[in-house]
């Protein structure tokens, strides 16, 4: 009689065993020990890459001359002065170079770099700094460019302590470059470089802007992807510059912190939902239309499509009744959100040092507004969610402008150095801390 009395597997009184061919065994075995070394493989090379500490230190502060050797180099080869074109040679010295690498770093990786210009080639060297892991919270990577008969090629790389190939570094930067937004910037780069040459402390770059390159330029800067941001912002300053009563209104004035905490209220609103990075670009979309409304420049003026958009009602933005305060603190707060913080303080002592030699005098007041835009522009992308709650609340100027009528100010550089003794020396040490103390205790920038 059958043992299947019904068909069922369960009434089959021998269990039956499947038996996998010797030949799908050898392939198993094979894959699970690849997968093995692959994996293995993959934890080597991330503790080869990743270290315990930055090989690049934080750097030392700019001084005024860096940001004024900077600030000429700019200057001279900006092309809205250019003939489309032209050949043109440009010398960069290396201190100039690093100080503008730096600040690409600080804005696009959040990075610190240097670099060390030689005979035919220039050795870089980044530190950014990694999310929690075992391996290491640093990835410090060096990477050797040499000279070609056109644009620089990467001869070697290196990652922590492990090597590799130069074909698959390209690929990596380029992707990167796209991660960071920064992709335009390299094309338009490729595109009007004719060729580079490296010499001891020296560069020497050959290029050619073209007719579209002031507007490619400008385009890079602000992407599209951050137009939706900054047009939200844009309309609700439309509605707050509508919405000012007398007596300023009368004047033509307004508060800056009539402004800025709306704007940041809204930015806390809309970033509500998203991530911490998020949060940061409302920011930085906040902070970027009161700069440009502050100044007095339109916000077309560096996106195009805001042609369209509905400007406000021209208003004077003053802070402690003084309309220099709100662009002082405003420019260093959109330079420390752009990722440049170090170069926004030393940009506010180029300036005063500059106006001590021939504009209004070195001001100690302005530098309490440099140094509170720049603690505000810190926190807007350190602790965005923090700072929104902050400045949402703040109702008065002082809970982000600190004291500063008993500041020295309008000192001609003669003056300046008696008094003070020049840019680094103990008494304007002793000032500039005593500055940073008040900026300490300010409500909103704690």
């Amino acid at each position: 009689m059958s043992q299947r009395s019904n068909g069922r597997l369960s009434d089959m009184k021998t269990p039956v065993r499947i038996r996998a061919p010797s030949r799908l065994k050898s392939v198993l075995a094979v894959l699970a020990t690849a997968l093995l070394l692959s994996a293995g493989a993959a934890l080597a090379a991330l503790s080869a890459a990743l270290q315990s500490e930055p090989s690049v230190a934080l750097r030392s502060e700019l001084t005024d001359a860096d940001v004024a050797h900077a600030i000429g180099l700019l200057r001279t080869h900006d092309p809205r002065r250019a003939d489309p074109g032209r050949l043109t040679m440009a010398i960069v010295g290396e201190r100039d170079l690093d100080v503008l690498l730096n600040h690409a770093a600080r804005r696009w990786l959040d990075a610190t770099t240097r670099i060390e210009l030689q005979n035919g080639a220039a050795l870089v060297q980044t530190s950014l700094h990694m999310p929690p892991n075992p391996f290491g919270r640093w990835l410090n990577v060096e990477a050797r460019v040499v000279q070609t008969a056109g644009l620089p090629a990467i001869e070697s790389f290196r990652a922590g302590t492990l090597p590799l190939p130069p074909w698959l570094t390209g690929r990596a930067l380029l992707r990167l470059a796209a991660e960071a937004g920064a992709l335009a910037e390299l094309r338009l780069a490729a595109e009007v470089v004719h060729s580079v040459y490296f010499a001891p402390q020296q560069l020497q770059v050959t290029y050619a802007w073209q007719g579209d390159s002031r507007a490619r330029l400008v385009a890079a800067l602000v992407p599209a992807a951050e137009h939706e941001r900054l047009h939200a912002h844009a309309d609700r300053l439309v509605q707050l510059a509508g919405q000012v009563t007398e007596p300023q209104a009368a004047e033509g004035a307004v508060s800056l912190a009539d402004l800025i905490g709306p704007l940041f209220a809204l930015a806390a609103e809309r970033s509500a939902a998203q991530s911490d990075a998020g949060a940061a670009a409302e920011n930085r979309a906040a902070l970027l239309v009161l700069t440009l409304y502050a100044n007095g420049r339109p916000l077309a003026s560096l996106v195009p499509a805001a042609s369209a958009w509905t400007e406000p009602r021209k208003l004077q933005v003053l802070l402690a009744g003084r309309d220099d305060f709100p662009r002082h603190l405003l420019i260093s707060a959109a330079l420390a959100a752009e990722g440049s913080g170090p170069l926004s303080k030393a940009i506010g002592i180029y300036k005063e040092v500059a106006d001590s030699r021939s504009g209004s005098g070195f001001s100690f007041n302005d530098m309490a507004a440099n140094l509170a835009g720049t603690r505000l522009g810190e926190l807007a992308v350190q602790e965005p969610r923090r700072l929104q709650r902050a400045l949402s609340r703040a109702h008065s100027e002082s809970d982000f402008m600190p004291h500063a009528a008993d500041l020295p100010e309008f000192m001609a550089e003669a003056e300046f150095k008696r008094r003070y003794g020049g840019v680094g020396a103990a008494p304007y040490v002793a000032m500039m801390a005593e500055i940073e103390r008040r900026v300490d205790r300010l409500a909103a920038l704690r």
